[in-house]
């Protein structure tokens, strides 16, 4: 592990304000979950570096490292706010693939993400210093969380599928369906047969249905919907009432879309609650030590192995969220073992397939071990609980009542292993009542708010189709294991840990109305490409306009358009009103030198480009 250092210019605090305010939140969260806060703080939890407006995180005699959030952090662009490292990074292209063109997201997304990212980095050192590690400093960046949000994608841009050309996703379109009487819906379900039962229902022929069914199920990892034109017209021949009829006879989830930008009140990022006590082991006396009973996992002794090492997570999961959280539990350096169904995980072969396996499962799950089990049989549950009674967490993105159903709930896993985290992840929790809608990331964008919220005022809501909630909320599930472990470091217990897409929702900044952009706040044409103005530039447009020639604000994208990209960002650059490349094409990631500490190029492992890990820990020392 090597000294963190920044690329490019310091991030200005009030660039990575919002990050270091949901760092803290979280942070809070993580210690209000110890059995003795007070305690905790008097023996030196955690140092923030910078983690407030105010400065520190928190103060006193620390002990145990800090924890730092930059802009740019390894990656060599001139700006990193919120919205240039969206538009540097492929967040904006990802995101405007549905629309045809790069577009921000109007809410703090990116900081979000970051935040999240901050506060794993320092629950994972203290959790470290809880095991005999000598303090650890760990820093993050804006750049590194936006590259962790298009892993997929970039993973899907770089791969080879054999014959040697690269596999684009063609074709736009939002999944977002407008009704009769103007009312704009997002619909969802997992189901061939529902799919085709509801467009009958609505009067489509089930060839015509069909054709829909691959795009609308594949968006999840294009982040397009090219719909066929006949089911947008089904739904605009029939009223919001009718549309949610035929949905519910069909188990379709209906959801209307409003302005509100609002989440549902009192959301907590995630839940903790203690395992019952474990019966202890017959000693003739009690121990001197009560952690005697249950030891505390120690660390490695290897000053460079990472803060997780020597633990060991079991995870049962599909699609993206519950694959996320182990993903970064991996990188943190956990060892992870997935269960999959005989035969693999079906999502294995989603396309493009390199090297026999989906590259888009693979981004988010390479490095974990395999052990096949048919949950629905008694052998295969077996498998599990002797996996769980040698592992530190189990933690699975089951349908609601499915853990109940197979009897491998927490109760249950917990007479296995009573030290077990056991960490579960869902669309809505209990938010929305006993029979929530299928729980996705598209729902919960629009039940979370977001589906306003990371559109701008002017666009009609819609959902993002880049997967915004499903990495976030793997995010906070692993932020919900990391605190579990932190707990159970501290009792010798172990704990049920759940949170869900629609409390990671919550999360995100957003202001109480949709956000209005200029023309200067969106990605500007130049004669060869597309430049995003930096936060300082955007806030100065009379500046820009002079430094580029033009003749007022409003002529600035014409003057722009007369030299190339990398000519104006030498000239803003001189200036000092610091701006990015937009990003168009994500496999330029895997070459583009500024990326080359923070992208890891294809190679004969992994036959396509991921972001590196995006913390970096270094030992403090006195």
């Amino acid at each position: 592990m090597s000294l963190y250092q920044e690329a490019g210019p310091r991030a200005a605090p009030a660039a990575t304000r919002t990050a270091r305010t949901v760092a803290g939140e979280l942070l809070d969260r993580t210690l209000d979950g110890l059995p003795d806060r007070g305690a905790a703080h008097r023996e030196g939890a955690i140092r923030g570096i910078g983690g407030r407006d105010t400065g520190d995180w928190d103060t006193g005699d620390w002990d145990t490292g800090g924890w730092e959030v930059g802009g740019v952090g390894p990656v060599g662009v001139d700006a990193g706010d919120e919205r240039a490292v969206q538009a540097a990074c492929g967040v904006m292209h990802v995101h405007g693939r549905a629309t045809g063109a790069p577009a921000p997201l109007a809410a703090d997304y990116v900081s979000a993400v970051t935040g999240v990212l901050a506060a794993q980095g320092a629950t994972a050192a203290l959790l470290a210093r809880r095991r005999g590690r000598p303090p650890l400093r760990t820093r993050t960046s804006l750049a590194q969380g936006a590259l962790l949000t298009v892993t997929q994608y970039l993973a899907a841009a770089t791969a080879d599928d054999g014959t040697g050309t690269r596999v684009t996703d063609d074709g736009t379109g939002l999944a977002t369906l407008t009704t009769a009487d103007a009312v704009r819906v997002e619909i969802e379900t997992l189901d061939p047969e529902a799919w085709a039962g509801f467009w009958h229902r609505l009067g489509v022929p089930p060839r015509t249905a069909g054709r829909g069914w691959q795009p609308f199920q594949t968006r999840f990892g294009t982040a397009v919907c090219p719909l066929p034109p006949e089911l947008r017209a089904a739904v605009r021949a029939h009223p919001l009432e009718a549309v949610r009829r035929a949905g519910a006879e069909h188990g379709v989830s209906v959801a209307a879309i409003g302005e509100a930008t609002t989440a549902p009140p009192g959301l907590a990022p995630w839940t903790l609650a203690p395992a019952p006590p474990a019966d202890p082991p017959p000693y003739s006396q009690p121990p001197a030590d009560p952690y005697a009973l249950f030891p505390r996992p120690p660390a490695p002794a290897d000053p460079d192995a990472l803060p997780l090492a020597g633990l060991r997570v079991v995870e049962s999961a599909r699609r993206v969220q519950g694959p996320v959280a182990g993903h970064v539990l991996r990188l943190l350096g956990a060892e992870v073992v997935r269960v999959e169904p005989p035969g693999g995980d079906p999502m294995r072969g989603l396309p493009p397939v390199a090297g026999g396996c989906s590259v888009r499962f693979s981004a988010l799950n390479h490095g974990k071990s395999v052990t096949e089990a048919d949950l629905t049989t008694r052998p295969g549950r077996e498998t599990v609980r002797e996996l769980v009674s040698r592992a530190d967490v189990f933690l699975h993105n089951w349908a609601p009542g499915k853990a109940g159903t197979l009897r491998l709930d927490a109760d249950a896993l917990h007479a296995v292993n009573p030290r077990l985290v056991y960490a579960s992840a869902s669309g809505f929790g209990t938010a929305l009542g006993p029979l929530p809608p299928i729980g996705t990331d598209y729902l919960a964008q629009v039940h979370g708010g977001l589906a306003a919220a990371l559109r701008p005022a002017g666009e009609p809501p819609a959902p993002s189709l880049m997967t915004v909630t499903d990495v976030l909320g793997g995010l906070v599930l692993a932020q919900a294991v990391l605190a579990g472990l932190l707990a159970r470091q501290e009792t010798g217990r172990g704990c049920r840990a759940a949170s869900s897409l629609l409390s990671a929702a919550a999360l995100v900044p957003r202001p109480g109305r949709r956000t209005a952009l200029s023309p200067l706040d969106r990605p500007l044409p130049t004669a060869d490409g597309l430049l995003y103005l930096g936060a300082e530039a955007r806030a100065l447009p009379r500046e820009v306009a002079r430094t580029v020639g033009a003749t007022g604000t409003t002529t600035v994208g014409e003057r722009l358009r007369t030299r190339t990209t990398d000519a104006w960002l030498a000239e803003l650059r001189a200036a000092g009103l610091q701006s990015v490349a937009v990003r168009t094409d994500l496999a330029d990631l895997a070459t583009d030198p500024a990326f080359a500490r923070a992208v890891l190029p294809p190679d004969d492992r992994l036959p396509y480009a991921r972001p590196a890990a995006p913390w970096e820990f270094t030992e403090e020392t006195r």
